[in-house]
């Protein structure tokens, strides 16, 4: 995400695209797809980061048992049909016929137990699930039985899994890697083939269409249903200099730009050819504290600076307008099944009640070291307005200014700040990954386990094996409230808004499935 404070260069609407990036495609063949996407691709295993370009690579290359609707039903895409036997102890999946990887080999059930093992080895709903598992068998070569130690009602939201880490089908050569070590063999049976010799870590990557792919009959929405290919070829672009993709946007020689900056927008916009869409969904802002560490190892505290936070003042610092930015003061995506406003008056916009509250707490001045990327502009502005805030409040802040690769460093310290330690630290996660408790790693309370920060609360843990326990969506609901209510009694982070990514693409572009991930199936280029 690229949103920030950055002066439009002058001239820089008019530069054009570096031609050592399109000379070659232009001569290759005519009309391809450009995009542009956050940052170039650097890696290609999906399963191992969470990287959500490495997931849109991901969906270009690989197909799904199953996918998530834009109604966040869960629905067949491999799988022909399926069963599950009446003690919920075991579920058998049918493939559909005529699955072919790129390599030109069939997909078997052999490849698709070896692909789900990889992937619940590294995601945390895959974790869960894994944990049920006693075993998998292969029943011949399109149709395999997941046996369970415990009924797990929701394997078809574990398989259909729309954000990262999702469960893409690899061959099994492939997907017998060591789920800690990264694949560079990127042969999927998705729509689209990477093309290996034409990849440039940071620079450009290039699909060509599948030919033997087998897409579904009904309508596509959003991961789910037919993905058709109608474009031969997409050249991704690695291009830093936003002024210079914004100039070969209005020039035509870029076709979609993942994350415009938004002070860009503006430029774009007076182009006729452009159109400028929010994906959905957008991004949740937060401020994460150390959990291990004082003061914020004390739940009092953490609900003190929460009720002195004004998401106004991050979303502004972090998308300027109000075009692109809600409130959200919930654990879960606003505007999904799960999110609710229970308890949320604890993010209360009151800096006299929370200096109260610091006071019950027993606060001694011990020293917060708020960590802050410069070079990241989202984490940067938001921990400047907490660096104002707290301070306010009268808490002894050291305010760490470093570099990105500097701050990742630093926050997987769980010592104190004397030892190198941190207490607090921003950052944003896009809200299709936090919708609903199996997914959400940020309200996840299981201590040495957790995330960064590492909360632990058995009783919010024991509220998400409830919810993982049931598939009737009332009662999934009543228990998501019940989680929120305790988390924001425990604060495993405090939300601190809500905000849009807008995206740009040239009108010459149709069919877009506009969505929380960037497909490219459906779309033509006139």
């Amino acid at each position: 995400m690229t949103f920030g404070r950055r002066s439009l260069v002058a001239g820089g609407a008019g530069l054009a695209l570096p031609s050592a990036l399109i000379g070659t495609a232009r001569a290759q063949r005519a009309a391809p797809l450009r995009f542009v996407p956050s940052t170039p691709l650097p890696a290609l295993d999906p399963i191992v980061a969470t990287s959500y370009v490495i997931r849109n690579h991901g969906y270009l290359v690989y197909d799904t048992l199953f996918a998530t609707d834009e109604n966040y039903r869960v629905r067949p895409q491999m799988v022909a049909n399926w069963e599950t036997a009446p003690d919920g102890l075991s579920w058998t999946f049918v493939l559909r016929d005529g699955l072919f990887f790129h390599d030109g080999e069939p997909v078997r059930s052999a490849d698709c137990i070896a692909s789900i093992r990889r992937w619940a080895a590294r995601d945390a709903f895959g974790q869960t699930m894994a944990a049920a598992v006693e075993g998998y068998e292969a029943k011949d070569a399109r149709t395999f039985t997941i046996k369970l130690k415990r009924p797990f009602p929701l394997m078809l939201e574990a398989l259909g899994k729309l954000s990262s880490n999702v469960p893409f089908m690899m061959p099994e050569r492939v997907a017998a890697t060591d789920p800690s070590r990264p694949i560079t063999d990127a042969t999927g049976s998705g729509p689209w083939r990477f093309l290996p010799g034409e990849w440039n870590p940071g620079q450009r990557a290039a699909y060509e269409r599948f030919a033997q792919y087998k897409p579904r009959e009904e309508a596509p929405s959003w991961a789910a249903g037919g993905k058709i290919a109608k474009i031969d070829r997409i050249e991704w672009l690695g291009i830093t200099e936003a002024p210079a993709v914004a100039g070969a946007m209005r020039q035509g020689e870029i076709d979609w730009w993942e994350q415009p900056p938004v002070d860009l927008l503006p430029v774009l916009r007076r182009d006729r050819n452009v159109e400028i869409l929010n994906v959905p969904l957008g991004f949740l802002l937060l401020m994460r504290f150390n959990h291990l560490q004082a003061p914020f190892n004390n739940p009092a505290i953490r609900r003190a600076v929460m009720m002195a936070v004004n998401q106004d003042d991050y979303m502004q610092a972090v998308a300027g307008s109000p075009e692109f930015y809600n409130s959200c003061k919930s654990y879960f995506t606003c505007g999904t099944p799960m999110s609710s406003d229970a308890g949320s008056g604890a993010v209360g916009n009151n800096v006299e009640r929370a200096k109260q509250m610091l006071r019950e707490a027993g606060y001694n001045n011990e020293k917060v070291v708020l960590l802050a990327p410069a070079d990241q502009p989202i984490a940067y502005n938001q921990a400047q307005v907490s660096d104002a805030l707290l301070k306010r409040l009268g808490m002894n802040v050291d305010f760490i200014t470093t570099d990105w690769a500097s701050f990742v460093s630093r926050r997987n310290n769980r010592g104190p700040v004397d030892q190198g330690g941190w207490s607090a630290f921003h950052t944003l996660w896009s809200g299709a990954d936090l919708t609903n408790p199996a997914i959400n790693p940020l309200i996840r309370a299981n201590g040495s386990a957790a995330w960064l920060g590492w909360p632990e609360d058995p009783t919010l843990e024991g509220l998400r094996d409830q919810w993982l326990a049931t598939s009737d969506a009332a009662a999934q609901q009543r228990i998501a409230r019940q989680m929120q209510e305790r988390a924001f009694e425990t604060v495993p982070f405090v939300p601190t808004g809500s905000v849009e990514q807008p995206m740009a693409y040239r009108k010459a572009l149709t069919g877009m499935i506009v969505s929380p991930v960037q497909f490219f199936w459906n779309m033509e280029k006139r």
